[in-house]
């Protein structure tokens, strides 16, 4: 059988992408070396952000618009939980990257937005400790991802779509020769499967040589590191009388740039305790070799920063490893193979882009299409990404 479209890895780009196919009536076959949701990549670790004024860079407010859309769409099909609101609280100097791009954004495209003095998020806030050269920017859509949910409710709907899942089958190369017509042909160890179109969006498995097929040029070697980010979740304080209350209701997730240029991020404790973690700073990691797996030891040093930030929080109780697959401006790659167009690159997103996935979903079935996208996928482009390596 010959289908339209294979989708190479099912994190949350993949699933995401299948089912948009799927549901756009194309014949989708999916491939993971793994069995999503999984704890081996970057979709995992019980809860992610969801923000809108983006201190990354104002071009992605957009993108994340029509992703809250595609987020109620997705908890509307599957009948799941998938994004519970708490606001966002950005805490920083006012002129650093984080309160100052967030503030950018905001105004930008016309926001709502408070910015908060430090006495001030003392009394709305009282589980954080600013110094009096910070500041809170509170922006009120912000919340919280389920992601393992989402990506179960993403690959059921699209099974459910025609979609033929094949999970623990890791895809060994593609080519462009071998089938009449034209066709790609996608290898497995079970076997070839012939296609039209290829979407890779295997994470951090895109690093270094990509598999390609036999032309001149479709083997390359995108500009990327894989980085490997602890995740730590933390119990509550002893307690003292009138103790802040951290649960989703009272605390809102936060972002802090405690360091110029140096940011840690958390959630309210929605059953697991208070989860927080540092953004970026992670140790480089190959995911194709045998990795270890974050140990409670390892939060001394953000331990160290919460204790006068957040200093009713307890000790470190639960560990995690999350792989960011990087580029070297930070930006996401979406684009097509150089060599092959009919190859479509996505997913690599820096550590920021699971709040995307149902929304770069659309980018993706737009492409495969052939369709004209309704955003700027420019600063997305390998051959940028390069330019700026």
């Amino acid at each position: 059988m010959a289908f339209a479209v294979a989708v190479v890895g099912l994190g949350a780009m993949g699933s995401m992408a299948a089912l948009e196919l799927a549901r756009r009536g194309h014949r989708v076959v999916g491939f993971d070396r793994f069995a999503p949701p999984h704890e081996l990549g970057s979709s995992h670790g019980k809860t992610r952000i969801i923000r809108e004024a983006y201190f990354e860079h104002p071009q992605y407010v957009p993108l994340v618009q029509r992703a809250y859309e595609r987020w109620d769409d997705l908890g509307r099909w599957s009948g799941a939980s998938l994004l519970r609101p708490t606001g966002g609280l950005m805490i920083g100097r006012p002129d650093g990257e984080l309160v100052g791009g967030a503030r950018r954004s905001a105004i930008e495209h016309g926001l709502h937005y408070e910015e908060l003095s430090a006495a001030e998020v003392r009394r709305r806030f009282p589980m954080f400790r600013l110094t009096q050269n910070e500041v809170g920017l509170f922006e009120p859509r912000a919340g919280v991802l389920f992601p393992e949910v989402a990506v179960s409710s993403a690959l059921r709907l699209a099974a459910g779509a025609g979609a033929d899942l094949h999970y623990g089958e890791p895809v060994q190369d593609w080519n462009a020769d071998g089938h009449g017509g034209g066709a790609l042909a996608v290898r497995t160890a079970a076997g070839t499967y012939p296609v039209d179109r290829v979407v890779l969006a295997a994470g951090a498995w895109m690093a270094g040589d990509l598999p390609g097929g036999a032309g001149k040029g479709s083997r390359i070697r995108l500009p990327l590191t894989v980085s490997r980010q602890a995740l730590f979740w933390f119990e509550r304080g002893p307690g003292r009388p009138g103790g802040p209350d951290f649960g989703p209701a009272c605390m809102p997730i936060f972002i802090w740039e405690w360091e110029r240029g140096r940011m840690l991020y958390g959630f309210p404790d929605l059953g697991d305790g208070v989860k927080v973690a540092i953004h970026h700073e992670g140790e480089p990691t190959d995911p194709s070799r045998e990795r270890r797996p974050a140990e409670l030891s390892e939060a001394g040093p953000l331990s160290a920063v919460l204790a006068s930030r957040i200093p009713d929080l307890g000790p470190a109780r639960e560990a995690a490893v999350c792989l960011y697959t990087n580029t070297p401006s930070g930006d996401f790659l979406i684009d097509r193979h150089p060599a092959e167009p009919r190859v479509i690159l996505a997913s690599p997103c820096s550590g920021h882009g699971f709040k995307f996935a149902p929304v770069i979903a659309e980018v993706i079935a737009d492409l495969v299409e052939e369709k004209a996208s309704r955003f700027d996928l420019n600063p997305f482009r390998l051959e940028r990404l390069i330019g700026s390596d």
